[in-house]
């Protein structure tokens, strides 16, 4: 009850620490505001008009909510296979020297090639459906993951090691209480920077490859010349990884980092 009325109690300095992202964010939308005064609608429309075509996509009968639950799926799954096979094979190279010299030009070559040559080579291999952004999506977010689990693993303190085994502490006691943690703080960052990829990737995906989802919405919406359409699908997209970062990435990552604050 005391750990539950403790997270309770942190819940408004959590909030509070965000006004410097929101204060950004109210900034952007008033420079927006001011480029669309300057431009027109027909170049950039208000974050007004943009606002009033994603509610109305959004009602009753619209397309939003179905194209984003199918965007978010093949992101997930992308992103979910990315995640569980990047961070084993990461933290399993990163152990061994010989497989963290062997693994560390092929990491290379995958951040190194353009999402886009993926995505062709998935649509050939795959052809239009779930298959090409998924795999897409797997194959962009994989290397950042196992960068970042190699290097949770690979700078493990060895007195950490110690300390363990001169307390004698049991195996799974050292992999919850001194492993995890310090491979976490290198993951954590990897995998949000790995969830920004997805969408990013998934959409570009849709756009060339698919005739559903948020990508084909706003190909649809480009060959309309119909600009507040197109923001209102950028901008769901954009909320949506705010949502995701700031209400549910980051509470976890402090839970999980609670062990570096002082005693």
């Amino acid at each position: 009850m005391s750990a539950i009325w403790h997270r309770l109690a942190g819940t408004p300095a959590y909030l509070w620490s965000g006004w410097g992202a929101i204060a950004s964010l109210l900034l952007g939308m008033a420079l927006w505001e001011l480029l669309a005064a300057y431009y027109g609608p027909l170049i950039l429309p208000t974050p007004m008009d943009a606002a009033r075509t994603l509610a109305e996509l959004g009602t009753a009968g619209g397309p939003l909510l179905a194209q984003l639950a199918i965007t978010a799926r093949r992101a997930f799954l992308g992103l979910a296979l990315a995640i569980s096979v990047g961070s084993l094979l990461g933290v399993a190279a990163g152990v061994s020297v010989t497989a963290s010299v062997l693994t560390r030009p092929w990491v290379t070559v995958l951040l190194g090639t353009p999402p886009i040559a993926w995505l062709v080579l998935a649509m050939l291999w795959f052809g239009v459906g779930d298959g090409t952004p998924i795999f897409t999506v797997f194959i962009a977010c994989f290397p950042l993951v196992f960068a970042s689990a190699l290097q949770g693993a690979r700078t493990l303190d060895g007195g950490w090691r110690e300390l363990a085994q001169a307390y004698r502490l049991r195996w799974r006691d050292r992999v919850w209480d001194v492993y995890l943690p310090h491979v976490l703080s290198y993951l954590f960052p990897g995998w949000i920077v790995a969830l920004g990829s997805a969408w990013k990737v998934v959409v570009m995906a849709e756009l060339l490859a698919s005739s559903d989802g948020v990508g084909a919405a706003l190909a649809s919406s480009r060959s309309q010349l119909d600009m507040a359409g197109t923001l209102a699908w950028i901008g769901i997209i954009v909320l949506l990884l705010l949502a995701l970062e700031y209400l549910l990435l980051e509470p976890f990552k402090r839970e999980v980092e609670r062990w570096r604050e002082p005693g």
